[in-house]
């Protein structure tokens, strides 16, 4: 008896690249393709660019689209999985396009979308840091504050598929203007465009701070560079890092007291730091989380699939 293994094909739509894995049955990318998403330009181009980007995957993984069962996308933006419509994305300038529809005729597969954050943390609970929890949550710390939250071994999307704007949780009532509009949100503050705002300005008060040879030798200010500076020794470097994973661990506490998840994972370019995030993260968190007397407790730690998270999620989304 010949056991044919089926293929399925996740699409992680970005603002910048396009990426695209056929992933088999065991969750492992077999083939990949990538290109620019090249904005702005119309949803038309870039759907068709997305179904190219399929068929070199395809064709790089060695086997025929006749063995693709499944085509998922994650998008930025709000991914409504019940119409196949991305309702809106400010990132890619859409509004209401219907993307499975657009993306089916080009490839003649079922396609699904979720938002993006959503399907990476789908990945992450298939074959990553969450491996085979039912209740977990992802914390992207980028551009923004993302969030994904799985229960019972799905992504929960709220009613309007909207659902999980975690970074939009207010930790300081009319503090930081947010981009969303509100003010004192969760990403005003633990976002790596918030670590750079609070890092320059404790450079201006700070005309002595090794933050500014750091950021000299970089070109610019960025996540690491108050870390940089701690790690040599500057007290003004040392405090923007206390500060600021102060903000971060203040909102997982908030979300470990609402979900409970038995795996709590964090993602983006500040997870790098490793230890020097995670363990004074998890100080504050047994210090002040609601449930430090239950037997069990929330396991936080860093997402382990990377960029891939969003490939795998997306492929399994059905």
């Amino acid at each position: 008896m010949v056991i044919t293994m089926k293929y399925r094909v996740g699409i992680d739509l970005g603002g910048t690249n396009i990426a695209v894995g056929v992933v088999n049955e065991n969750y492992e990318i077999v083939g990949r393709a990538k290109v620019k998403t090249r904005l702005p330009r119309p949803a038309a181009e870039i759907i068709a660019d997305m179904a190219e980007a399929a068929r070199e995957a395809v064709s790089a993984a060695g086997v025929a689209m006749d063995d693709v069962i499944f085509v998922g996308v994650g998008t930025p933006g709000i991914a409504n999985a019940a119409t196949g419509i991305v309702e809106y994305s400010c990132n890619l300038d859409f509004h209401n396009v219907p993307l499975c529809k657009m993306l089916s005729e080009h490839l003649g597969k079922e396609v699904q979308i979720a938002n993006d954050a959503n399907a990476a943390a789908l990945g992450e609970t298939l074959a990553g840091a969450a491996k085979g929890a039912k209740n977990s949550m992802f914390i992207t710390l980028g551009t923004g504050v993302g969030g994904g939250v799985i229960i019972d071994g799905k992504i929960y999307c709220g009613v309007n598929f909207a659902g999980a704007e975690l970074g939009h949780t207010v930790i300081m009532m009319d503090g930081e203007e947010c981009g969303c509009g509100r003010k004192g949100c969760w990403e005003a503050y633990a976002s790596a465009t918030g670590l750079v705002r609070q890092t320059k300005a404790a450079m201006e008060q700070n005309p002595d701070s090794l933050m500014w040879e750091f950021s000299r030798k970089a070109g610019a200010v960025n996540g690491r560079t108050s870390f940089d500076a701690m790690r040599a020794g500057d007290a003004a470097g040392k405090a923007v890092v206390d500060t600021y994973i102060n903000y971060v661990a203040c909102g997982l506490v908030d979300m470990i007291n609402i979900f409970q998840p038995e795996v709590l994972f964090i993602g983006g370019g500040i997870c790098k730091e490793g230890d020097t995030l995670l363990i004074p993260l998890q100080k504050y968190i047994n210090r002040e989380h609601y449930s430090h007397y239950s037997e069990i407790q929330t396991r936080v730690c860093v997402a382990e699939l990377g960029n891939d998270a969003g490939i795998i999620g997306a492929a399994f989304l059905k």
